[in-house]
């Protein structure tokens, strides 16, 4: 398995410059996610680790060896792609197979790869049918398998659950996580759109946003520490609530007032604020509670979805100030139309300045 590095990269289509300054270490055995909003770049990316696109400027590293004009087949990498890509004649074993025998390797080698990639995945009783015979889930198993059996330094996944339905892919993913477990030492690089895969199979996420990285970190650690609102936003569903408000007391705690009246104080002493300077300040919804006390939002809930476990509060909109939304445990079907009294913990209101965090930098 591999180390990989991305030095200062930088892609370009003439003079459309698409990433730029792109600098990762990627360490062996890792499971790296690559998150974003459709064209920030992270499939191109993808693509030119996988040498499948040419980096315009900057270098690439496996094992301390540049890999800029190194061809895709001697990269020591395996793909696997959003699509199947299947040959629809071949049994599962012979897809599995299929590269094994281009690269001349004996039978016995073949059958022993094929043996073991199919009981890690799961697709023993299979081997033996085409892949229309197969449901989605299992073909995307095989299209794995059809990686493993190369035995790669690097693993490249490019969004690859997003052709199954709901339920599918929730057991696909599940299966990758199991996966990962069953090759601790295989390094992976997996792009996404779907957060929930990215929060839950990632060692670390990358966030890409405007061509270059926003943030590189553990899940829970770009959950809770946001080191801008793109990613405070992007990050947790619903988005994070961002509210307009004002630096009226600095020391050992922050008091801020907002536009529609609540109030917040940060629990963190060492903010680098001035009175009177213009801030945002971000709560989640699961972090707004109802409260009797001082509140840090009040208004008036315009409808209610009632998930079971929890019910989303979407508050009417103020002028020109976002929408406010809160999770709050249970059903509360009942608070539509009501006026709403909503505090939260100290500990969990975030501060962002031009769009960055006063709090985590």
């Amino acid at each position: 398995m591999a180390d990989l590095q991305l030095i200062n990269v930088e892609k370009a289509y003439g003079e459309v410059k698409v990433l730029a300054n792109i600098n990762l270490d990627i360490r062996k055995g890792e499971l790296i996610v690559f998150v974003g909003p459709s064209g920030c770049g992270k499939s191109t990316l993808l693509r030119m680790i996988a040498g499948l696109e040419r980096i315009t400027a900057g270098d690439f590293m496996i094992d301390g060896e540049r890999m800029n004009d190194v061809p895709p087949a001697q990269r020591g990498i395996a793909m696997v792609f959003q699509s199947y890509a299947l040959y629809p004649h071949m049994t599962v074993r012979d897809n599995m197979s299929f590269a094994l025998k281009i690269a001349k390797k004996s039978p016995a080698e073949i059958e022993a790869a094929v043996a073991k990639a199919a009981r890690i995945l799961q697709l023993e009783p299979f081997l033996d049918r085409l892949p229309k015979a197969l449901s989605g889930g299992q073909r995307q198993r095989v299209a794995i398998g059809r990686s493993i059996v190369r035995d790669p330094k690097v693993y490249l996944f490019d969004e690859p659950l997003s052709n199954l339905d709901a339920a599918l892919r929730v057991a696909t993913r599940i299966e990758i996580a199991q996966l990962k477990e069953s090759m601790p030492n295989s390094t992976m690089i997996y792009v996404t759109h779907d957060q929930v895969e990215a929060m839950t199979l990632a060692t670390r996420i990358v966030v890409l946003a405007g061509g270059g990285i926003s943030q590189v970190g553990a899940p829970l650690e770009l959950y809770e520490r946001p080191r801008n609102e793109f990613v405070a936003q992007f990050i947790g569903s619903p988005a994070m609530n961002l509210m307009a408000g004002e630096v009226v007391e600095t020391g050992a705690q922050t008091r801020i007032t907002l536009a529609n009246g609540g109030v917040a104080i940060s629990s963190v002493p060492t903010i680098q604020s001035d009175r009177g300077r213009r801030v945002n300040i971000g709560v989640r919804p699961e972090d707004l509670l109802a409260t009797t006390g001082t509140p840090i939002f009040t208004g008036e809930v315009e409808f209610t979805e009632a998930l079971g476990e929890v019910t989303l509060l979407y508050f009417k909109r103020q002028g020109k100030d976002a929408q406010v939304v809160a999770k709050l445990p249970g059903i509360h079907n009942e608070l539509r139309r009501k006026t709403v009294s909503l505090g939260a913990d100290p500990a969990k209101v975030h501060l962002f300045a031009d769009g960055q965090s006063l709090l985590y930098r």
